[in-house]
């Protein structure tokens, strides 16, 4: 996942550090510091002391950690929201089932990311300072709207295959989690299997497929190497990992994999859309909701190759529209949708009305 390139005569990115650790503090301060486009505003150790901070520290983005004294980051996570509207905050966490199911409750709650604290250290992991100076970037400054108009899907590919799909397979990243929320519900009582490759660490997606399974009644659970892929289930990749699909449409199973990252990802969603276009072909429904970055668009390229039919999130719902930008400025979608059409859309094509 890439941020957005900084521009000249672009206002810096304002951040404030919110964490009891003053090494954590130090740490992401020299981070940021040091990513062109961004300036730590101010800091604070906890979350009473950054609603103070904030009314004399105006920010683009606040990095907000879950576990402080006197105010913890759930408890602020509103109260700075609804201080200043339109702030965006990133969750920071370990990596422990705890913080991961806080984590997703502030998500749904109106945060806009998250970032996980790595367990080895901070001063070592360059892809938690990649990813957490990315998201900053990303949701500090988006991307304006685009002036290209989005083109028409192509006469060759404008959906030959009017049949029920066999298979939903959803992509999402930065925004995800209560994206999903928003959509899997109405596909409770679709019969089709459905993947999602969400952009997130172990832990989390196993905590994400619970939170699903309980909004949709249907059975959700991080697919197993070798598991056969069967009707009316979900089935998340788990943090860390690719999940392909492979054997014939039918009796097809799934892949659990250590392939190398594409898109500095794993899971990614185009290694997921590519090998479900080759077992599946034009069976195939793929859907790609809010994320920054571009992953997915190569895969729906496939998706649509295949015969298969693939639609994007619109840009007014997405918290970021990189990845959902991208699939549509392929020309290809069949619709670009607002959030809360998206669901409704799959069940009806699911269930075979168009």
């Amino acid at each position: 996942m890439s941020a957005p390139a900084v521009r000249a005569g672009d206002q810096p990115v304002r951040v404030m550090i919110v964490d009891d650790s003053a090494v954590v503090r130090g740490v992401v301060t020299q981070v940021l510091s040091a990513t062109p486009g961004v300036v730590v505003a101010t800091t604070a150790s906890n979350g009473e002391m950054a609603l103070m901070q904030l009314r004399s520290h105006p920010v683009d983005v606040i990095v907000l950690d879950i576990e402080m004294p006197v105010m913890d980051g759930l408890t602020a996570l509103p109260l700075l929201a609804a201080q200043q509207p339109g702030v965006r905050i990133i969750m920071a966490s370990t990596l422990t089932r705890r913080n991961a199911d806080i984590t997703l409750r502030a998500l749904n709650l109106g945060a806009a990311d998250y970032v996980a604290k790595p367990v080895d250290g901070l001063s070592a992991a360059e892809d938690f300072k990649r990813e957490l100076a990315g998201k900053v970037l990303a949701l500090g400054r988006p991307a304006p709207p685009s002036a290209t108009p989005l083109r028409a899907p192509a006469p060759s590919v404008r959906w030959r295959a009017r049949s029920k799909p066999a298979i939903v397979a959803i992509g999402c990243s930065t925004g995800g989690p209560p994206a999903l929320a928003r959509v899997m519900p109405a596909l409770a009582r679709v019969e089709q299997p459905v993947l999602i490759t969400q952009h997130m660490p172990a832990t989390f997606t196993a905590m994400l497929a619970e939170q699903i399974e309980r909004s949709t009644g249907r059975p959700c659970a991080e697919g197993k190497d070798g598991e056969v892929i069967k009707p009316g289930r979900t089935y998340i990749a788990p943090g860390g990992y690719h999940m392909l699909v492979a054997g014939a449409a039918g009796s097809a199973v799934l892949r659990i994999t250590l392939d190398p990252p594409e898109n500095y990802c794993r899971p990614a969603v185009d290694p997921m859309l590519r090998s479900v276009a080759e077992v599946y072909g034009a069976s195939v429904l793929a859907v790609v909701l809010t994320g920054m970055g571009s992953d997915g668009a190569k895969g729906c390229e496939a998706v649509a190759a295949a015969g298969g039919r693939f639609i994007a999130q619109d840009e007014a719902t997405s918290v970021v529209w990189g990845m959902p930008g991208a699939v549509a400025r392929t020309g290809l979608a069949e619709e670009i949708l607002p959030i809360e059409a998206i669901g409704p859309w799959i069940a009806q094509v699911a269930g075979g009305v168009t």
